[in-house]
């Protein structure tokens, strides 16, 4: 009997010390296959090789904290008689209801990504790009010359009398407030103090504020926005530039509403992202073309016979896709230490914010 028990002892102590043997040397196998296919993979650089495992939580949790920014300016607009010969200096004197021929009420409107950088209770603050945020507060068109050139003479004033900035999903319908912002960079901050307190939690972005400087030949980047308004991500393919330090080129996807997105790249493989920029612009041209007068609900055109109706010429913008601009992560860290004062004055606490950009970075990997 105890020669029995003896003898399954010894083969249970045999079979525990193979599966542990086998454990150690999978667990070594993995590791150094991963070494060999993945040799750059700890070498503390940013990745150029496509990501080597599944990082769908972590993308999903950075999409929450990316928003819908919406803008819409108010203008009113004086036009002048055709025979008026006022010139741009004469605009600081003409009283324009009492001079214009008619007046025009228009909007503008604007569509973007901002990312929330920042909530409390009672307050939000947002990162996105100026030009989506901030419409010119005067428009001046001129009369055209017989030969088609551009005259001296103001044929239109406009003035903008309101702007509104909203992000859909929201509570309490917010409008957002410009905290401050640089159209010459074009990155601006926005924030809201919310009225309650009873809202529902808002997700912070929270991974490491990288550099950009890093960033080579081939990187490889995600990048989040709303084009369409769609919530999307995408990924593309860094290129570096040497003739504007605060951007750089990423081959990707962009159409409307992609302004504003954020730009991550991947330091030692998935999920180690960090944010290196703000989609700021794509090349872009403006086509001409005719159109026919239409109304509202009016049946469509028949192609196959001809239009002899009135025309009106469309101005188009036509995106030259694949080429995407980016605000460089450093831009934004020095924008933010160098608006700290104002952004203080308008009465946000700035909790994730260290001032100077260095600890800036600190303050995001905590």
């Amino acid at each position: 009997m105890c020669s029995e028990v003896s003898m399954k002892s010894h083969i249970i102590r045999k079979v525990s010390f193979l599966l542990l043997s086998s454990i150690i040397f999978y667990s070594c196998s993995s590791t150094n296959i991963l070494d060999k296919v993945y040799p750059t993979l700890q070498d503390g650089k940013y990745d150029s090789e496509f990501p080597y495992r599944n990082s769908s939580e972590q993308l999903e949790e950075i999409s929450n904290t990316i928003k819908l920014i919406n803008t819409i300016a108010f203008y009113t607009s004086y036009i002048f008689p055709d025979d008026s010969h006022y010139y741009r200096r004469d605009l600081s004197r003409i009283e324009f209801p009492k001079t214009a021929s008619r007046e025009v009420f228009f909007n503008r409107t604007a569509s973007g990504t901002a990312t929330v950088i920042e909530a409390s209770p009672n307050e939000v603050v947002l990162l996105t790009v100026s030009h989506v945020v901030s419409f010119p507060d005067t428009i001046v068109s001129y009369f055209v010359n017989p030969d088609g050139s551009t005259s001296n003479y103001v044929q239109s004033i406009s003035i903008k009398t309101r702007e509104s900035h909203y992000v859909p999903d929201l509570p309490e319908n917010p409008e957002f407030e410009i905290i401050t912002n640089d159209q010459n960079l074009d990155i601006a901050l926005l924030g809201y103090h919310f009225k309650t307190f009873e809202r529902t939690s808002m997700q912070v972005f929270s991974y490491p504020w990288g550099n950009s400087s890093e960033l080579e030949w081939g990187s490889f980047v995600y990048v989040f926005g709303f084009p369409m308004n769609y919530k999307m991500v995408t990924k593309g393919i860094v290129s570096k530039s040497s003739k504007d330090k605060n951007t750089f080129l990423i081959d990707a996807g962009f159409d409307k509403g992609s302004s504003g997105g954020m730009v991550l790249a991947v330091r030692d493989g998935v999920p180690n992202f960090e944010f290196v920029g703000l989609v700021r612009s794509v090349p872009a041209e403006y086509e001409l073309s005719l159109r026919p007068f239409a109304k509202e609900n009016e049946i469509d055109f028949n192609p196959m016979i001809p239009y002899k109706g009135q025309s009106y010429v469309d101005k188009t913008q036509v995106f030259k896709t694949g080429i995407i601009k980016v605000i460089a992560v450093e831009t934004i860290k020095n924008f933010i230490h160098d608006s700290e004062k104002k952004i203080l004055e308008k009465g946000y606490s700035l909790n994730n914010f260290i001032s100077g950009p260095t600890k800036l970075i600190h303050s995001f990997n905590d």
